[in-house]
């Protein structure tokens, strides 16, 4: 791995001095720069070898594309959250085999079941700055759509020599607003199958009315298992697979978490907006952000009412809703603290700052001046443009999005591999066949249906002129349609649509462009008629794009050179690459409604007070029982008189984090990182020690719940866990 990082390379002086909070998510690479912070903090290893990404624990740490998850033995047993493997257990089950209501525990490894299509488990072996490679001479000199389509090239062209090695997955990342690419080479394993999870009433508990709240009592973990073929390749499903062995694995702590404790998440957060200029502060949280909580509040409720009696239904669209859900509560969250703080004032002092020191100099005008003031009118462009555009993107039947990819997928494939676009090679035809598998287990006509025709009353409520014309005659949507008519046209078309069987979506995959031309299907149909606008508007968001990258690289470029005149040095935003966030144990002086002082650690006592036996708090009564038993067997906590169940820290994290491991100092799995409090998801954009605070679930109560309930023994025993009474 190289350390040229711009940090690193241009700031190394400085670059412990803005460590001195839990602030950052921080690259493996950057930690020996902030060494004396992490051993300060209580860090026992030495933070140069936290940099190997082949070695300890960094190799134990692994993505699932979307969320966070540890190797926890030598036969590939995988740890992560509950709710990232929720779309697996609703995959699995049926009305008459409820696993998310149940749980489930694979008696044997022939026991377990393959997770849901699609599902990865990515090991990175690698990670290579290749910002020489990206932006060269030639591409540098290039602006708008010639540039992207030239950095396109280059990230292709370095992704296709990398996955030559076979069974790996690369990619290119960009960091601090694409003034830096890096190149990632992971393992790409394929075989994902699931072996325990705990039932409803302890993964969920709490549901929604919890979510983002404290003091909290979830048992938010659940565990998978990656599979190779016997020779050790990554390979799809097939019953002679054998457990992969990974390089390392993480062991459980053998001595007590205590409040005050370092701690440290590993992990693949999602998106940080740190680094955001003023207008997208204000266009996020003044237009986009309430927009989408009222978009999705109306589709939970056009979804809870259409899946009301269909138990089918209702499992097929468990985990969209509790994604929806979550998103919902963080967003309003953020809405609620950006309401009571003076961020954007803020923000825009900083960058009337930074304006003023880029015109400082003749020198600073000349490098920096010219950019800050194009990125900030090419940035007012794209939001107009999106909210223009933002009615018709949500009126967009989810069929039709499924007709118009595998329509590009066929045009993209009479090209040859390293001509097409990106998302579209080879490479991508087994994330296609995963979805076109999985639909089915994710969809129901009759909920679609209800979908569609809410999203499209609303966009047909809009003058004739603002709507988008080619949309509206591929579909046949005419003006002044009444609610009666757009029933009939939504019926017709899922009346004589063949999207909805797995063998023609299968068989579309393979198709030529002609074929897809000469069908009667509407919203193939309807594809094909909308490709041409498509590529042209495409087009023009990449002229757009390709101005907005080469001018958000100068603006991060004077950014970091403007802290560094301050004594401040810079981690980038998160972009779901890994990272280290460190911390303390550490509950908070006061609450986010209450007022009260929030304690550090919840215990099984809280389970009891909160269980009603029904809805979100139902908790198993095996569970109750074995709480009203006390044996709390090795994972009690004398100071506690119980097991812990949940802890609060001061880790900076995001989405992406969830099912990040949790490390004491010795590099020995504490817990999981599920979730942040309400008050504190604004540190996406806004970071604050004071009330920053992750929850995580204590490796001690899934211990206790795999014991003393779940009877998972077995597990136990791989993990290496003594299991005393």
């Amino acid at each position: 791995m190289k350390k040229s990082l711009l940090l690193l390379a241009l700031f190394p002086a400085l670059a412990s001095t803005y460590a001195a909070a839990d602030e950052g998510m921080w690259m493996p690479q950057q930690l020996p720069a902030i060494a004396a912070e992490l051993k300060a903090a209580g860090l026992e290893l030495d933070p140069n070898d936290l940099t190997e990404l082949t070695e300890f624990p960094m190799g134990a740490v692994v993505s699932l594309g979307g969320c966070s998850a540890s190797f926890v033995s030598p036969q590939g047993l995988v740890a992560t959250n509950h709710h990232c493997v929720y779309n697996s257990i609703a995959y699995n089950s049926t009305p008459e085999n409820d696993l998310l209501a149940k749980g489930f525990l694979a008696a044997t490894m022939a026991d377990e079941v393959s997770a849901s299509p699609g599902s990865r488990i990515y090991v990175t072996k690698a990670v290579d700055n290749v910002t020489a490679n990206i932006i060269d001479e030639k591409t540098d000199a290039l602006s708008g759509k010639a540039r992207v389509d030239a950095i396109e090239n280059n990230q292709k062209a370095l992704v296709a020599e990398c996955e030559q090695d076979e069974g790996h997955r690369c990619s290119v990342a960009a960091y601090y607003g694409s003034l830096e690419y890096y190149l990632i080479k992971q393992l790409e394993i394929k075989d994902v199958r699931l072996v325990h999870a705990p039932a409803e009433g302890v993964g969920k508990f709490g549901g929604d009315t919890d979510n983002w709240m404290w003091p909290r009592h979830t048992g938010d973990y659940s565990f998978y298992r990656a599979y190779v073929s016997p020779e050790g390749k990554s390979a799809d499903f097939h019953e002679d697979n054998v457990p992969y062995t990974p390089d390392f694995h993480l062991k459980l702590a053998a001595e007590p978490l205590e409040e005050g404790d370092f701690v440290m998440a590993l992990g693949y957060p999602g998106r940080t907006n740190r680094h955001r200029l003023p207008s997208e502060v204000s266009n996020t949280f003044e237009w986009s952000y309430p927009n989408t909580v009222s978009h999705y509040a109306a589709t939970l409720a056009v979804i809870a009412d259409a899946t009301q009696d269909n138990k089918d239904a209702q499992l097929k669209y468990a985990s969209r809703v509790a994604g929806l859900n979550n998103y919902l509560k963080n967003r309003q969250g953020m809405l609620d603290s950006y309401g009571q703080t003076d961020l954007l004032e803020r923000k825009n002092a900083e960058h009337t700052a930074l304006k003023a020191w880029a015109t400082s100099t003749q020198a600073n005008r000349d490098a920096y001046a010219a950019d800050l003031e194009a990125i900030e009118t090419l940035l007012q462009q794209q939001q107009a443009q999106a909210r223009a555009d933002y009615l018709l993107d949500n009126a967009r039947p989810r069929l039709l999005g499924t007709a118009r990819a595998l329509y590009r997928l066929a045009q993209e494939q009479t090209k040859p591999d390293a001509e097409r676009k990106a998302g579209y090679q080879q490479r991508d035809l087994p994330r296609f066949k995963s979805y076109v598998t999985g639909l089915d287990r994710t969809f129901a006509v009759e909920v679609e249906k209800a979908l569609d025709l809410h999203n499209l009353t609303n966009y047909l409520a809009q003058p004739k002129a603002q709507r988008d014309a080619d949309f509206d005659q591929a579909l046949g949507l005419t003006d002044g349609m009444t609610k009666v008519e757009l029933v009939a046209l939504i019926n017709s078309w899922y009346d004589n649509t063949g999207l909805t069987d797995l063998a023609t979506r299968t068989a579309l995959l393979d198709s030529a462009p002609g074929q897809f031309a000469d069908s009667n299907d509407p919203f193939l149909q309807a594809a094909v008629a909308l490709y041409p606008g498509d590529r042209a508007q495409e087009a023009a968001d990449e002229e757009l794009a390709g101005k907005i990258q080469q001018a958000y690289a100068s603006y991060m470029r004077a950014k970091i050179a403007f802290m560094q005149s301050k004594g401040q040095a810079v981690y980038p935003d998160a972009n779901s690459t890994l990272r280290v966030t460190y911390g303390n144990v550490a509950g908070r002086g006061h609450g986010t409604h209450d007022g009260t002082a929030w304690t550090a650690f919840t215990t099984l006592r809280g389970i009891t007070q909160k269980a009603t036996g029904e809805g979100e708090f139902n908790a198993p009564q095996a569970q109750l029982d074995a709480i009203a038993a006390k044996n709390y067997g090795p994972y009690g906590v004398a100071a506690l008189n119980s097991v812990p169940v949940n802890f609060l820290a001061t880790l900076d994290i995001t989405g992406g984090n969830s099912g990040s491991a949790v490390l004491n100092g010795r590099g020995e799995l504490v817990g999981l990182a599920f979730d942040g409090t309400l008050d504190s998801i604004i540190s996406d954009w806004d970071f604050n020690l004071d009330n920053t605070r992750s929850i995580q679930v204590d490796s001690r109560f899934m211990l206790w719940q795999m014991q003393m309930v779940d009877g998972a023994h077995h597990l136990l025993e791989e993990m290496g866990v003594a299991q005393a009474n």
